[in-house]
């Protein structure tokens, strides 16, 4: 790990679940000079050696190569996953802004652009093993957020082989959860309306078992950990896959809730969530979920043995957080992250 990398670093997308974790992690690193945190809208949350800028990527006004200037690294984990209904809108944001965040490094001259791509960015896949980095990363077409994220892995192979003086990492994480963010992700995937006290085992005797539905997850704070080791290291670059153990299925997360799992088939399923998405009652589509059930499970070894980088809590560790959070209406004190309770 060099003594200098990393020491004045930059964080798009900063007051939310990803961002404040990472922005803590980079404050509390004693080779970390500053950081400066990007965000739609600046927070009282004042950790140490931190600074706020106002940007929205979603505009071509805002002039990033001025915010870039003098960093030694910028970590791009600004993302908007709604309005689902209008994806023109998220690609403005995501993909656009994603495009200015590269241009405005380069730009600058910032030697170090590590960036928030996601295990949504690989091409279908297996649930009985687990793929590495090489596996495609040609996301889902019909899910908006595959799309995006498949989008910028491909704007990144060129920007790779036009700027090799850059250093470029990109992470590929599983779902991602905290305490702190329980509050937010109700609100993007379930709702603002869906009680959070309902996320109560005794309320769960039955726990629907669809076909395909096994994923990872990861706590938020130990995904910050592989950012903060990314941006400290000399050598590492490249992709990293990014997940806990034990993967997340209806007989794990029965086991966890006390429930029962009961088979329900996959166009039953699909067809609640379709109506309720086109109803405009839950925030999270159809295509989401049809990507959710293709996506492969990711073999961790290289974050493990090129950033030194273990998980220090198993993903129904993550689980049991999460839900607790959601009944005590988790959060923080940025505006993304906000914590209320419904119900």
């Amino acid at each position: 790990m060099s003594s200098s990398a990393g020491s004045r670093v930059v964080v798009t997308g900063a007051t939310g679940n990803v961002g404040t974790s990472v922005v803590r992690l980079l404050s509390e690193d004693p080779g970390v000079e500053s950081v400066r945190g990007l965000a739609r809208r600046t927070p009282q949350w004042s950790p140490p050696k931190t600074e706020w800028s106002a940007v929205d990527l979603g505009s071509d006004r805002e002039n990033l190569v001025e915010r870039f200037e003098g960093a030694d690294a910028v970590i791009h984990l600004a993302w908007a996953f709604q309005p689902t209904h209008d994806p023109a809108r998220t690609w403005r944001t995501n993909v656009l802004g994603g495009i200015r965040v590269f241009e405005a490094v380069a730009a600058a001259g910032v030697p170090v652009l590590v960036h928030a791509s996601s295990v949504g960015a690989y091409s279908p896949g297996p649930k009985d093993h687990a793929v590495d980095e090489s596996w495609p990363t040609h996301g889902w077409p019909d899910a908006a957020y595959c799309r995006e994220k498949a989008y910028l892995e491909r704007t990144l192979d060129v920007f790779e082989r036009d700027h090799p003086e850059v250093r470029v990492v990109r992470m590929r994480p599983a779902f991602l959860f905290k305490w702190q963010s329980a509050s937010e992700q109700r609100r993007i995937f379930g709702g603002r309306f869906l009680p959070g006290p309902l996320a109560r085992p005794e309320l769960l005797p039955f726990l629907p078992d669809i076909p395909g539905l096994r994923v990872q997850a990861l706590h938020t704070d130990d995904a910050a950990e592989a950012y903060r080791l990314a941006v400290r290291s000399d050598n590492a670059r490249g992709p990293f896959n990014l997940a806990a153990d034990p993967p997340l299925d209806a007989a794990v997360l029965a086991e966890l809730l006390g429930s029962r799992p009961v088979r329900l088939p996959r166009t039953a399923a699909r067809s609640a969530i379709a109506a309720a998405w086109g109803l405009h009652l839950l925030p999270a589509s159809p295509h989401l979920f049809d990507a959710v059930l293709r996506l492969p499970l990711m073999d961790c070894a290289r974050a493990r043995t090129e950033l030194g980088w273990r998980p220090r809590r198993t993903a129904t560790e993550v689980i049991q957080e999460f839900l607790e959070g959601l009944r005590q209406g988790g959060g923080m004190e940025t505006e993304p992250m906000r914590g209320r309770k419904v119900g």
